[in-house]
């Protein structure tokens, strides 16, 4: 039996596993390029000129947990309801002439709770604005925070529309602007047909599989890539890229060739990235600041303590 050792840091799981992929649950739509007894990897045509692409993506921190008890009748109340600290963060990395740089980046900080007649928690170094969940739990927790940077994501999209190209880091999740890419790094749904799915495992560094279209809420135009790097297994350096379901398969099909020629220059090494290839190195610069911006979390925490 051979072996080859995952690429990825432990600590961050894998990007794929075969062997426990989701079976999709909106309908798939495999011949819209090419026809499903077709299916083969495609080699990209070489960019001429290289457009302006703009990287897109947002960090999350719980500073704190905690626990608000509210007043009853003026008195401190017997029931307690958890709520969350946290901090997240979005910004923009503009890619343009062999330069890239950080365009955009803004921090907000929020206090996620079901507890009635909550308000915003101020210390001497934060403000925590109050933002309702439904739900008392971990995951509408979490979710609430998601939802928060994926929203603080979008305004940041708004601003910066113009741009030939917007790569999302992670899936479009319903933004519908004409130049925004969905980046999956990665893989934990099977979309495809045992079939076509083995294409993916054929790809070559730098080669796609035919686009395909993924109904359901939001339909979106889909394929895989693969980037340069080491291949331990089939999944090795695959990505999947996401477009908004507008327009036809035909312009779909030559939006997914350029991007496909154009993000393998950006692929990140080993060497450099525990989540190479797939974290790209304009996102990976973009994480270091967006972290670096998010404050002490030491210091947040002892504030928060004070402040109780």
């Amino acid at each position: 039996m051979k072996f080859a050792v995952e690429s990825w840091d432990p600590s961050y799981g894998v990007s794929a596993d075969e062997s426990s992929l989701e079976a999709a649950n909106d309908p798939v739509d495999l011949e819209v390029e090419v026809d499903g007894a077709q299916w083969r990897p495609l080699t990209p045509d070489p960019v001429v000129s290289t457009p302006a692409l703009l990287f897109i993506d947002g960090i999350r921190r719980i500073d704190a947990r905690i626990w608000l008890t509210p007043d009853v009748d003026g008195r401190p109340g017997t029931i307690a309801f958890p709520g969350v600290c946290a901090t997240v963060a979005a910004g923009v990395v503009r890619s343009e002439g062999g330069e890239a740089k950080i365009t955009q980046a803004e921090v907000e900080r929020g206090l996620y709770t079901a507890a009635p007649d909550a308000g915003p928690i101020c210390t001497q170094h934060a403000t925590y604005q109050l933002r309702p969940t439904i739900g008392e739990g971990d995951e509408p927790l979490h979710l609430a925070i998601h939802n928060h940077m994926i929203a603080l994501e979008t305004t940041l999209t708004v601003d910066s529309s113009g741009s030939d190209i917007v790569v999302f880091d992670g899936p479009l999740r319903g933004r519908d602007t004409a130049a925004g890419v969905g980046y999956i790094k990665t893989q934990h749904v099977q979309y495809l047909p045992p079939e076509q799915h083995a294409v993916v495992g054929q790809l070559a560094a730098g080669q796609r599989t035919p686009i395909f279209l993924i109904g359901g809420r939001f339909s979106r135009w889909s394929w895989y890539l693969r980037l340069p790097g080491p291949v331990a297994h089939p999944l090795s350096g695959i990505v999947r890229l996401e477009l908004p379901g507008l327009g036809t398969a035909t312009d779909a099909a030559a939006r997914a060739d350029l991007v496909s020629a154009l993000l393998p220059r950006y692929a990140s090494q080993p060497h450099k990235d525990t989540r190479a290839p797939q974290n790209l190195h304009p996102i990976a610069g973009l994480e270091r600041e967006l972290r670096r911006r998010l404050g002490d979390a030491r210091l947040l925490e002892r504030a928060l303590r004070q402040a109780s």
